[in-house]
């Protein structure tokens, strides 16, 4: 964001130091009863108070359940990863469930729906509560409240479908709720997307997403409606519509490449003009251990889980695509020296596959890079949304729109960053396009949050033949690797969390 080029590092800390100190009375878990600030209209009176809580909803999304167990839901969900968490082995609880598309009940999805819906209630209390048309702090209170409304609606529907739909709070005659169909949730969070678009303002100020954001939101919905045509209405041409919104965000001007695409996953790197939505998070404020969790097995001092691993066959396609990409770097971690005791770690590619921890490199992104960091939490910030998505997001949707050197262009901006050019395979007509641009999102983005839902946007038989089954028939496949489910009823939604069916009266599956 060009607002944050001019503001240090040190600025940006103090900043989400103080923000989250200021929220202290705001702060809440997942449960109903201890999210009553938000739910009391008397907050939303004031504009100080009203842009507290507002805040206040940010952090429910940075709270561990919907940020550390989500990460490791939906990266989980994708058939790109495998796990060591509960154990180094591939029968582990976790690969022998999400990991291996084979989901049953699973404690992480579970606290991720929680934790989500509670966003969502803090979100119906802004909305309910604000008034808008007269003042633009209220204006983007409410706004910020239906985009989060929205994405959380989005990462919700993505995974589980049809789910239940709550758009106001509830109360005694009203604790309960259906199923609604995953149209009419789709219907909602364009309607509410919308509405943050023309509602948002930058005075909430720094470290917040601009009204941008929801516009790539909609770029995103409209993308999953246009390969989804049981989703949407019928009539509506989705890729120009998705089109119509993506431009928006780059013809904006606010955004723009860094130059450095590993410094992304760095605290240097943090709220940069690449960025277009991004959690705030920082070691004094204890709101992020995705640096314990994520790190590779004794890369740092000390607690570090390293509990995502890429399948080798991932990594195998990246080097046949780009054997020379900067990216490699950035993404993968397979060579290091122990931080303890300087002793050499060697994963795949630089060992044989002769053991489970050996067999797979691990995904770096989240991966705390100070070695001699020893605490529980860690200050690296977390990007949702970042401009090089967004440009690949056109490149596919000119490719649909066959706007041909439109497309091309999108995806050499990308690729001019590492100095790299196209893959031939971009040059083969519009489906050898298309196939080129879905691997380009894994190459650039994987483990950011989007590869779950972009394997399996194009409907089961492009995630089976595009993902499972060449995970599955790798020829460098052994016995220790996964096998991915095949079963369409299976690996294409999440089943309802076993606490909503036993507490919703109105869901029985």
């Amino acid at each position: 964001m060009k607002l944050l080029k001019v503001i240090t590092l040190q600025t940006m800390k103090n900043f989400k130091i103080s923000l989250f100190a200021f929220l202290l009375i705001f702060s809440s878990s997942c449960e109903l009863e201890e999210v009553a600030p938000f739910l009391d209209k008397t907050v939303y009176e004031d504009p100080q108070t009203a842009q507290a809580s507002t805040k206040g909803i940010y952090a429910g999304l940075t709270a561990y359940n919907a940020k550390e167990r989500g990460i490791f839901v939906i990266n989980g969900f994708s058939g790109l990863f495998i796990t060591g968490k509960q154990g180094q082995r591939i029968t582990n609880p976790n690969n022998a469930n999400l990991f291996s598309l084979n989901p049953t009940y699973d404690a992480d999805s579970e606290a991720m729906w929680g934790e989500y819906y509670a966003v969502i209630s803090r979100c119906n209390g802004a909305i309910q509560y604000t008034t808008t048309g007269n003042d633009e702090v209220f204006d983007n209170v409410a706004g910020h409240a239906y985009f989060l409304r929205a994405y959380s609606y989005f990462q919700l529907v993505r995974l589980w479908g049809d789910i239940p739909l709550w758009t106001v709070l509830p109360d005694n005659n009203n604790l309960h709720k259906a199923k609604s169909s995953a149209k009419d949730v789709y219907s909602q969070i364009i309607s509410d997307a919308q509405k943050a678009e023309t509602l948002m303002n930058e005075s909430l100020g720094l470290g917040f997403p601009l009204k941008y954001a929801s516009n790539m939101l909609l770029a995103k919905v409209y993308m999953t409606l246009a390969t989804n045509p049981d989703l949407g209405d019928g009539s509506s041409n989705y890729w120009q519509l998705a089109y119509d919104e993506a431009i928006k965000v780059k013809n904006s001007g606010r955004y723009s490449l860094h130059p450095n695409y590993s410094d992304l996953f760095t605290q240097a790197g943090e709220n940069s003009n690449e960025s277009i939505f991004e959690y705030q998070l920082s070691e004094i404020a204890s709101n992020s251990q995705l640096g314990r969790n994520y790190t590779p097995w004794k890369y740092k001092t000390g607690m570090h889980f390293g509990w995502f691993s890429v399948n080798a066959n991932v990594y195998d396609s990246h080097v046949a695509n780009y054997p020379t990409d900067p990216r490699l770097d950035g993404t993968y971690l397979h060579y290091y020296t122990r931080a303890d005791n300087n002793a050499e770690v060697k994963t795949y590619p630089s060992t044989g596959r002769n053991g489970f921890r050996a067999s797979h490199p691990y995904l770096f992104k989240f991966a705390e890079k100070d070695r001699s960091h020893s605490a529980q939490y860690n200050s690296q910030n977390y990007i949702v949304y970042r401009y090089a998505d967004l440009l690949l997001m056109l490149a596919e949707i000119s490719n649909e729109l066959s706007k041909d050197a439109e497309a091309m262009g999108y995806v050499e901006q990308v690729l001019s960053r590492v100095g790299l050019t196209p893959h031939i395979s971009y040059q083969g007509g519009q489906a050898s396009f298309r196939d080129a641009i879905m691997r380009e999102y894994r190459f650039e983005l994987l483990g950011e949050g989007e590869d779950s839902h972009n394997n399996r946007r194009r409907g089961f038989n492009y995630f089976l033949n595009n993902t499972i089954l060449p995970h599955n028939n790798n020829p460098n496949k052994n016995q220790y690797d996964l096998t991915l489910l095949t079963d369409e009823s299976r690996v294409m939604k999440l089943p309802i969390p076993l606490g909503e069916v036993t507490t919703n009266d109105l869901i029985d599956d």
